[in-house]
């Protein structure tokens, strides 16, 4: 299986189980609701390829949607998207295809998108999970000393009014 059609065959397992899921609504634009997920799937693998290079090169930079950085690949996967899905409607005809499949094929194709699909979404936690670890370790963001020792006054401001509510409760703070 070549990479274009997997990349319908994933799009058609996405754009079965949102048409499955959403049979009591209708079909209003399940082939838009699927594109959103594969962005999302796409983004998600983008930004953790991201976020690796960032902990391995040790580059911080702030990111905003206005940087190139950010801008130039989401208006490239929304132009691939919208070219190969929506705009040529090939998927129709591979959607035709795929709902001639053998019924085990189509039911192991099912499980291989959806492991794939919990593979990304857990590669994206996992490296929100790295990039909070480079920061414990570089003592940056919100583990900087200052931010910490901050932190600690105002829980220590908080525990000492709620042992004077505590104390004013019991009646002890008349004794």
């Amino acid at each position: 299986m070549n990479i274009k059609k997997f990349y319908y065959y994933f799009f058609y397992k996405i754009y079965k189980s949102i048409q499955y899921t959403s049979a009591p609504f209708g079909d209003f634009l399940l082939s838009f609701r699927a594109g959103i997920v594969m962005i999302a799937l796409q983004i998600f693998i983008l930004a953790s390829i991201g976020i690796y290079y960032s902990i391995i090169t040790e580059i911080r930079m702030g990111l905003s949607i206005f940087m190139p950085v950010i801008y130039i690949p989401l208006i490239i996967i929304i132009a691939f998207n919208y070219y190969s899905l929506d705009y040529l409607d090939i998927w129709k005809e591979y959607n035709k295809e795929f709902d001639k499949l053998p019924k085990k094929k189509n039911i192991l194709g099912s499980w291989i998108v959806f492991g794939i699909v919990l593979l990304v979404i857990g590669n994206f936690i996992f490296s929100f999970y790295c990039l909070d670890q480079q920061a414990r370790k570089d003592q940056v963001g919100p583990y900087a000393p200052e931010i910490v020792a901050k932190e600690r006054r105002e829980d220590s401001l908080q525990k000492a009014k709620q042992v004077e509510n505590l104390k004013k409760i019991y009646g002890e703070d008349k004794k």
